[in-house]
């Protein structure tokens, strides 16, 4: 199935609407981070990190950096198709998982 319908399913499922000039969403991010359909192997991203478990240091990286090793995330424990680095989806994943970063 294509992602991007996919995606496009979530966001309709969920009534979020979300406009590509909006600042990303950490509503859109949680469901995209709880969410089954975004890979092949009936895993979500919380499936590994139940609660934010291990992301507690996503300050020690840049964006660009914990974007490469979201996709990393959602192509090898997921079976996912990759994010663009630049999509609504992928900042929204961003800002959801840098919730979980360890306040100094």
């Amino acid at each position: 199935m294509n992602k991007s319908i996919l995606l496009l399913g979530i966001l309709l499922a969920t009534g979020l609407q979300v406009l590509a000039n909006e600042a990303p969403s950490i509503d859109l991010g949680k469901t995209l981070f709880e969410s089954t359909e975004l890979g092949t192997k009936d895993r979500s991203c919380a499936t590994c990190h139940p609660q934010g478990k291990g992301l507690d240091k996503t300050g020690d990286f840049s964006d660009t950096e914990l974007k490469d090793i979201i996709n990393a995330c959602l192509r090898d424990a997921l079976g996912a198709d990759l994010i663009s680095p630049d999509s609504q989806e992928m900042n929204a994943l961003l800002a959801y998982v840098r919730t979980f970063q360890k306040k100094q």
